[in-house]
């Protein structure tokens, strides 16, 4: 079946993102968990990690709402990554209700940033967005009447 997912790149910080999305939206990680550099079979193609980067996060994968999958890894400058923070990507969640919305905005939004307080949108929607605490901009659109 075909599938969208959010793939999110951090500097070391993937595992404690992802068990803070875990905390938001519940739920058990795809597979057998978190991947690790170190599950990477020698290669003689592929020089060696640095010991200090083996334990980071090759991949992990959490479902969130209606079979989204939120995806990750932390991106080592030895492997030729670049981050760049930036505004240009948001994950929008559309909840059933307004107590499921509220919920997720407050749990996002703590130790990030709120960039607009949740409300009752010209458009018919319940909505609000926010910055969570590891850069990762949120949005959401609850269509549920008061």
């Amino acid at each position: 079946m075909a599938s969208v997912s959010t793939y999110l790149n951090f500097a070391n910080k993937t595992e404690e993102a992802f068990t803070f999305y875990k905390s938001v939206f519940g739920g058990e990680y795809s597979g057998t968990g978190i991947y690790r550099f170190r599950d990477i079979p020698p290669s003689d193609e592929l020089p060696p990690l640095p010991e200090a980067e083996l334990d980071l996060v090759m991949h992990v994968e959490l479902p969130i709402l209606d079979g989204h999958k939120l995806m990750g890894t932390d991106a080592p400058a030895s492997m030729g990554f670049t981050l760049a923070a930036g505004n240009n990507v948001h994950i929008n969640l559309q909840p059933d209700t307004r107590e499921e919305t509220k919920r997720l905005f407050d749990k996002l939004s703590e130790g990030g940033k709120v960039t607009q307080e949740l409300q009752d949108m010209f458009w018919g929607d319940y909505y609000g967005s926010c910055t969570d605490k590891f850069g990762i901009n949120w949005m959401f659109n609850c269509s549920e009447k008061p």
